[in-house]
C-alpha cells in the first residue's frame, strides 16, 4: 500500500517537488491549513510534510496525538522550532529535516542576501521615504542614510548564512566583527571578537545568524542592548526566540534613532499577532518587518523542498 502524505505548505508552485511526492505516495495537499484542519485530517496520514514559513501549525502533542499512523514528520527547512522535537521524537517519530544536509544548504544564499537587503533598507530608510512619497511628500532631509564603507557590523553567528553575509558587508568596505565562540574565523579582512560586549559596543550594525537552542533564546536581551549604540540597526533573519522582544521594544522606545529589520517574530507560527513587536511597528517607523521570506526565493525552494521530497521518498523507498 502506497504510503499516505500529509502536505501543509505551499508547494505545487516549486519545480519538481509535487512529482517527487506523488512517486512516492497518495499525497494530499492543504496550501494554508488552521491547526484544526490538520488535527481533524491527519489521522490516517503516514508522513506530514511541512515548512515553518507561512505555517500555522505548530507540529507538537495535539497534532502528533491526532495522527494515529503517523511515521515521519518531514519538513523543508533547517531549523525546527516548529516542531515539539522532544514530543515528536518520543512518540517514536523520526523528523527529517535539511540541519545537516551541508552539502545541500550551502548552495542556499537566499536569507544571507536578504539579511543583506534588509540591512541596506534600513540604513538607506528605503521603506519610509517610499511611503512618504506615496503621501505625497518630496523630501531627502528626513532619510539621510549611512555609507557602508564607513560603518562596523558586527555578525553573531558564524555558519552558513553567517558566513556568507560577512563576505557581502566586507566586499561593501565595511569592517566586519564576527562573534562565534564555537567556530574560527580565517577568511581575510574579517575580525573575530572573543568578548561579545565589544561587538555589541563598536557595532552599528548588529546582525543575527545563528539557529535556536538552550543557549541561544533570548540571548539578545536588555543587558545587551545597554551595550549597543543608541541608533544601532539590529537584522534578524534567523528567529524571532533570539531577541527578547519586550527589551526590544523598550531599547527602541527609548532611542528613537535605533532601528530594528527582520524577517522573523517570536512565536511565529503559534502566536504571531501577540509579537510585541508587531504591535510596536503599527505605531513606529523604526522597524521593518518581512514575513519570513528568507528562504524564500525559486532557487532556494527548488534545492531545500526539492531534497526534503527526495529524503522522504527515501524513507519510504529506501532502494529506490
Amino acid at each position: 500500500m502506497r504510503p499516505k502524505i500529509l502536505v501543509i505548505t505551499p508547494v505545487r508552485h516549486i519545480h519538481g517537488v509535487a512529482e517527487v511526492l506523488e512517486a512516492t505516495g497518495s499525497v494530499t495537499y492543504m496550501d494554508d491549513p488552521t491547526l484544526e484542519d490538520v488535527v481533524s485530517t491527519i489521522g490516517e496520514y503516514d508522513a506530514l510534510y511541512t515548512n515553518p514559513n507561512k505555517s500555522k501549525v505548530f507540529v507538537g502533542r495535539e497534532v502528533i496525538d491526532a495522527a494515529k499512523n503517523l511515521k515521519v514528520v518531514c519538513t523543508a527547512s533547517t531549523g525546527t522550532n516548529h516542531i515539539d522535537k522532544p514530543y515528536v521524537m518520543g512518540k517514536g517519530v523520526p523528523i527529517l529535516a535539511l540541519t545537516e544536509e551541508r552539502a545541500v544548504i550551502n548552495r542556499i544564499s537566499s536569507t544571507a542576501e536578504l539579511a543583506f537587503a534588509l540591512t541596506m533598507a534600513g540604513l538607506r530608510h528605503v521603506v519610509r521615504s517610499h511611503n512618504a512619497v506615496l503621501r505625497g511628500e518630496w523630501d531627502f532631509m528626513p532619510y539621510i542614510g549611512r555609507q557602508m564603507d564607513r560603518l562596523v557590523i558586527g555578525v553573531i553567528g558564524y555558519g552558513r548564512l553567517g558566513t556568507f553575509y560577512a563576505r557581502y558587508c566586507h566586499a561593501m568596505g565595511s569592517r566586519v566583527l564576527v562573534y562565534d565562540p564555537y567556530k574560527t574565523v580565517e577568511s581575510e579582512g574579517l575580525e573575530q571578537v572573543n568578548d561579545f560586549s565589544v561587538l555589541l559596543a563598536e557595532s552599528d550594525v548588529i546582525a543575527i545568524h545563528v539557529h535556536v537552542t538552550a543557549e541561544t533564546i533570548d540571548m539578545i536581551n536588555a543587558a545587551c542592548f545597554a551595550k549597543m549604540k543608541t541608533d544601532v540597526l539590529l537584522v534578524n533573519t534567523s528567529r524571532g526566540e533570539i531577541v527578547h522582544e519586550p527589551d526590544l521594544v523598550a531599547f527602541l522606545r527609548a532611542n528613537s534613532h535605533a532601528r530594528v529589520a527582520i524577517d522573523v517574530i517570536a512565536e511565529e507560527v503559534r502566536n504571531r499577532t501577540a509579537s510585541p513587536l508587531l504591535q510596536y511597528a503599527y505605531e513606529s517607523d523604526q522597524v521593518i518587518i518581512t514575513p519570513h521570506i528568507g528562504g524564500m526565493t525559486l532557487e532556494a525552494q527548488e534545492i531545500a523542498y526539492g531534497h526534503a521530497a527526495r529524503k522522504l521518498k527515501s524513507f519510504f523507498h529506501p532502494h529506490g
